[in-house]
C-alpha cells in the first residue's frame, strides 16, 4: 500500500519548509475538488478511481497540527501556511513542548481522575522557580559529602538532577525507570552519585509538584507520554481534532514526538515531515534524530537536492571536512575563505570589527548581510564588537542575548525602590544602589516631533555625580526602614542644582506616598508597585528602546509568576514567615542572575532589521538564517566540536537506539566528529559569498588555541585587512 504521508529529506536551505507548505496546499486543493459524497465515505470503504492524498478532511471542524522545532520557526511556518491558504483552513502551529503543555492543561480533569490528583488548576513552573523549589526540597539530602562526590556546587547539581527527569520524559521513559537506565549507563563509575539516590530525589520532586498542581517541562512531557497518549478518551479527542500533521525539522524533536505522530498516522491522519541530516542542533539537549528518522518507513520519501547554488555548501563542505578530519592532507582553501589572525584575542576582536566596518562603509556588503558566529560569546567579546561597530553607526543585533535581568540598571533601580517602600528589606540596599536608582528614576526622554529615534536621546536630571552626593548625605541605612532624607540634610545642597533638586523631591514625594499606601494596604502586591514605578518614571509616554522594554516586560512576567507560585504554595502548606519574606527571596533570586530578559517576543514590523547579526553557533543554527558574509570568531577554539552548547549530563543514556548503554571516550570522540561535520555543512549552506576565519593564537585566558578548525586556518591565506 502506498503511503499518503510524506518524508522530506534535505540539507539546510534545500527547500524543505517550502515543500511542506506546498504539500499542505496540495492537500487542501485536493480536498476542495471532491464532492460532498466523497466526505461521507468511511475510511475503510473501497473507493473507485483516483484517491486524494488528503483522506480525512470530512469532519465538521477538521484541523491541522503544525509543529516546528522552536518558537521563532513556529511563527514563521504558521504565517507561511496561513498566507498560502488565505487563512481558510484551521491550523494550529506549536512547538512539540508547547503542544504537550497545552494538551496536559486542556485535559487536566482527565489526569485528575486517572492519577487521583487534587482538583486544582495546574500552574507551570519556570525553570528558575523549578530550581529554587527543588533546592529547598532537597537541601537536607544534598549535604557536603554529596556535593563533594558530585564535584559541583549545589546549584549545578540540582539543575543536573532536574535535567535527568526532563531527558527521561523526552525519551518516553517513566520516572521510575531512571535509576535502572543510569545504573546501566554509569556502570562502576564511582565519581557520580548512586542512581537510586538520584531517582528517589526525582520521584519525591515529581510527587511534591503534582500534589500542588505544579508543572515543569519534564513533568508535562511525562504526563503526556505516559498517561494521555495511552488514554482511549484522549486518543478519540485527538484524532477527531487533527486529520493531518505537518512537522518541520523533526531532527530536533524529542523521542515522544514520534509516539504522537504514530498515533495520528495509525488513526488515518496524513503527515508531512521534513528532516535535515545536517541538522540535529538540539542533539544532547533532548532531541533524538535517529529515532525520529524511523518514521520515514511509514512515508513516501522525497529527497531534495543540496543547498541552493548561491551557497558555499556544495563548493566547500567536502574540502573543509577533509581538512578537519585528516589534518595531514595538504590542501589550500579558495580565496572566498579569508582569515584574520592575531596573537591576542583583544586584537582579534578589534580587527574583526574593523574589517566589518570597512566593508560596510565601502558598500561591499550591507549590515544585514553579515553574521558573526562564535562557539561562545563572553561579555567582553560582545561588548567590544558592539561598541566598535555602533561607533561607526552600524547597528548590531544579538540573537537571544540572554543577559541576566539584574545586569540592567533599570531593573536594579526598581528592586532598590521595592526595598525603600516595603519594611524589612533594608539589608538589600546600599548607597551605591540608591545613587543608581536616583539616576534611573530621574530620566527624561525628549524626542523631536518628526523623529522616531528615541534610543540616543535619553538624559537624566540627576547625573551620577549628584546622585552620589545625595546618596552619601541623604540616605539613612536601617535594617528595617531605610530612608531618604530631604535634600536640605546636605549642608551644601545648593551644589545639587535646581533640576536635580526638583527631580529628587519628586522621587522622595512619590516614595512617601507609596509607603503610606502600603501601610494602609492600598497596594495589592509588589507587582502593582513595580507597574506604578514604571508608569511614573520610566514609561511616561516615551518610546523605550527594545532592550529596556524587554527587560521590563520580563520583570513583570517573572514577578507575576513568582507571586502566583507563592500563593499556590501557601494555600497548600501555610508557612509562618515574615510578611515580606517573599519579596526578599524574589530580589535574591534576581540577583543570582538566573533570569534573563526573554519575555514573550514582540514581532518586528517591516523588513529585516539593518543590523549585523551576532550569535553563537547554537543560536545561529537554531534561527535557520543565512547571510552573504560569515565571520567565524575564535576559529581555533576547542568549543567548535561542542557545537556552542553543552550536552546535558546523561543525555546519551536516554537516546532510544542506545538506552542505558555506557558512553565511552570513543563514543564521545565519534560524536564530536559527527557534530563538527554537521556544523560545517550547515553553516556553509547558510553563507553565499565569503567566510572569514577569525583566529587568535591565545584565548581570553591566555592559553594557546588548538581547536579542531585550526587546520582550516592554516590552509587559508591570510588576506590583508580591507
Amino acid at each position: 500500500m502506498v503511503s499518503h504521508s510524506v518524508w522530506i529529506v534535505g540539507t539546510s536551505r534545500s527547500g524543505k519548509t517550502a515543500r511542506l507548505v506546498e504539500q499542505f496546499c496540495n492537500w487542501v486543493k485536493s480536498e476542495n475538488q471532491y464532492t460532498e459524497s466523497f466526505y461521507t465515505k468511511k475510511p475503510g470503504r473501497k473507493k473507485s478511481g483516483h484517491v486524494p492524498e488528503f483522506l480525512y478532511l470530512k469532519q465538521t471542524e477538521p484541523g491541522v497540527l503544525v509543529l516546528a522545532a522552536n518558537d521563532d520557526n513556529r511563527r514563521e511556518l504558521g504565517d507561511l501556511i496561513v498566507t498560502s491558504t488565505l487563512g481558510k483552513y484551521p491550523v494550529r502551529a506549536k512547538t512539540p513542548l508547547g503542544f504537550f503543555q497545552d494538551e496536559v492543561i486542556l485535559f487536566w480533569p482527565l489526569l485528575i481522575n486517572s492519577l487521583n490528583l487534587k482538583a486544582q488548576f495546574p500552574v507551570r513552573l519556570r525553570p528558575e522557580t523549578e530550581q529554587e523549589l527543588a533546592t529547598k526540597l532537597w537541601r537536607t539530602q544534598l549535604d557536603e559529602e554529596i556535593l563533594r562526590i558530585a564535584g559541583v556546587n549545589e546549584s549545578r547539581l540540582v539543575r543536573r538532577i532536574l535535567d535527568l527527569l526532563q531527558l527521561a520524559a523526552y525519551s518516553g521513559i517513566p520516572c521510575e525507570d531512571i535509576a535502572q537506565i543510569l545504573a546501566r549507563g554509569l556502570g562502576e563509575n564511582t565519581t557520580t552519585l548512586e542512581p537510586e539516590f538520584l531517582a528517589s530525589l526525582l520521584l519525591d520532586w515529581r510527587n511534591w509538584c503534582l500534589e500542588r498542581g505544579l508543572l515543569t517541562y519534564g513533568i508535562i512531557t511525562e504526563l503526556y507520554s505516559q498517561h494521555l497518549l495511552s488514554d482511549r478518551n484522549y486518543q478519540q479527542h485527538l484524532t477527531k481534532r487533527y486529520q493531518a500533521v505537518l512537522a518541520d525539522d523533526v531532527d530536533d524533536y524529542p523521542s515522544v514526538a514520534r509516539l504522537l505522530f504514530e498515533l495520528l498516522l495509525d488513526q488515518g491522519a496524513v503527515g508531512a515531515f521534513s528532516y535535515n541530516p545536517d541538522g540535529a542542533v538540539r542533539l544532547g539537549l533532548g532531541a533524538d534524530p535517529n529515532y525520529l528518522e524511523g518514521l520515514a518507513e511509514r512515508c513516501r520519501v522525497e529527497i531534495l537536492t543540496g543547498p541552493p547554488p548561491e551557497s558555499l555548501g556544495e563548493q566547500l563542505t567536502k574540502q573543509m571536512v577533509e581538512l578537519v578530519t585528516e589534518p595531514m592532507v595538504l590542501l589550500s582553501l579558495p580565496e572566498i575563505v579569508h582569515s584574520i589572525q592575531t596573537t591576542s584575542r583583544a586584537q582579534l576582536l578589534r580587527q574583526t570589527a574593523e574589517v566589518i566596518a570597512n566593508a560596510i562603509q565601502s558598500q561591499q556588503v550591507q549590515p544585514e548581510q553579515v553574521a558573526i558566529i562564535a562557539p561562545g560569546l563572553d561579555a567582553i567579546a560582545r561588548y567590544t564588537l558592539v561598541e566598535i561597530l555602533v561607533k561607526q553607526n552600524i547597528q548590531v543585533q544579538s540573537l537571544n542575548d540572554q543577559r541576566s535581568l539584574i545586569s540592567s540598571p533599570i531593573i536594579r533601580a526598581l528592586l532598590t525602590m521595592l526595598a525603600l517602600v516595603y519594611p524589612g528589606l533594608g539589608r538589600l540596599v546600599d548607597r551605591d544602589a540608591v545613587a543608581e536608582m536616583l539616576v534611573v528614576l530621574s530620566r527624561k526622554q525628549q524626542v523631536p516631533e518628526n523623529s522616531t529615534d528615541a534610543i540616543n536621546r535619553v538624559s537624566t536630571d540627576i547625573d551620577p555625580v549628584r546622585a552620589g552626593l545625595i546618596a552619601d548625605y541623604c540616605f539613612l541605612p536601617h535594617p528595617d526602614r531605610p530612608n531618604l532624607l530631604p535634600v536640605s540634610a546636605f549642608e551644601r545642597w545648593d551644589r545639587i542644582g535646581y533640576a536635580a533638586t526638583t527631580a529628587y523631591n519628586q522621587i522622595l514625594e512619590w516614595l512617601e506616598q507609596q509607603r503610606s499606601q502600603q501601610e494602609l494596604r492600598l497596594i495589592p502586591s509588589p507587582i502593582s508597585l513595580l507597574d506604578r514605578a514604571i508608569q511614573r518614571f520610566l514609561w511616561n509616554g516615551s518610546n523605550l528602546p527594545y532592550e529596556q522594554l524587554a527587560a521590563l516586560r520580563e520583570l513583570l512576567e517573572t514577578a507575576q509568576h513568582y507571586w502566583e507560585i507563592d500563593t499556590r504554595l501557601r494555600q497548600i502548606t501555610p508557612v509562618e514567615t515574615t510578611p515580606y519574606t517573599t519579596i526578599i527571596e524574589f530580589i535574591q533570586l534576581l540577583r543570582r542572575g538566573t533570569i534573563t530578559a526573554n519575555p514573550y517576543p514582540v514581532r518586528s514590523i517591516g523588513g529585516v532589521r539593518k543590523a549585523v547579526t551576532l550569535a553563537t553557533i547554537f543560536q545561529y543554527r537554531s534561527s535557520r538564517r543565512s547571510h552573504r558574509w560569515h565571520f567565524w570568531l575564535d576559529a581555533g577554539s576547542p568549543l567548535w566540536a561542542k557545537g556552542g552548547a553543552a550536552t546535558l549530563f546523561g543525555a546519551p543514556f536516554f537516546l532510544r537506539d542506545r538506552l542505558g548503554e555506557p558512553w565511552t571516550a570513543e563514543d564521545e570522540k565519534l560524536a564530536e566528529e559527527q557534530r563538527l561535520r554537521r556544523i560545517l555543512a550547515d553553516l556553509l549552506s547558510r553563507v553565499s559569498e565569503r567566510v572569514y576565519l577569525c583566529h587568535s593564537d591565545l584565548a581570553v585566558n591566555g592559553q594557546e588555541q588548538l581547536g579542531p578548525l585550526l587546520p582550516l586556518v592554516n590552509a587559508c591565506v591570510t588576506h590583508s585587512v580591507i
